[in-house]
């Protein structure tokens, strides 16, 4: 008995932190790792490149992320997502006003603390809960 919806996991997902270079890098790698069919990651301002903790932190899980790279977000993504993650800044910060309304209907927030400058085990701590957030919308 089907109910018509399409579960998240099949859902085109987009995860957007500022910088996408730690906790949104994360969350498509994890993802992908978990079985969603379509993932991307973007930030309003990339930085250079992904947070060496990042890197230490997903290698620990069996997850290679060092040849990703930083993606500005844009509004071609926002267009094909079916599901945002936004994560540790406000929509409004993140996505240019006049898309705000469209948005709200496919739009989770997810308020967690930045990885720039954390020590491994804080970025295993925001890893880890990234990783439980994204069973829990798995199953949704």
């Amino acid at each position: 008995m089907s109910s018509g919806k399409k579960p998240n996991k099949e859902k085109r997902t987009l995860f957007i932190s500022p910088s996408n270079a730690g906790r949104s890098q994360m969350a498509a790698a994890i993802a992908i790792n978990l079985g969603f069919s379509y993932v991307e990651s973007a930030g309003t301002t990339p930085a250079q490149a992904i947070y060496p903790t990042v890197i230490g932190a997903m290698k620990e899980k069996g997850i290679d992320v060092s040849r990703n790279m930083p993606r500005l977000l844009t509004p071609e993504m926002i267009d094909r997502a079916e599901l945002i993650v936004t994560m540790g800044a406000a929509i409004e910060q993140l996505v240019p006003r006049p898309l705000l309304p469209e948005l709200q209907k496919k739009l989770v927030s997810w308020d967690l603390k930045e990885t720039k400058g954390r020590s491994i085990n804080e970025v295993r701590k925001i890893r880890d809960e990234i990783e439980q957030r994204l069973k829990l919308l798995a199953e949704s």
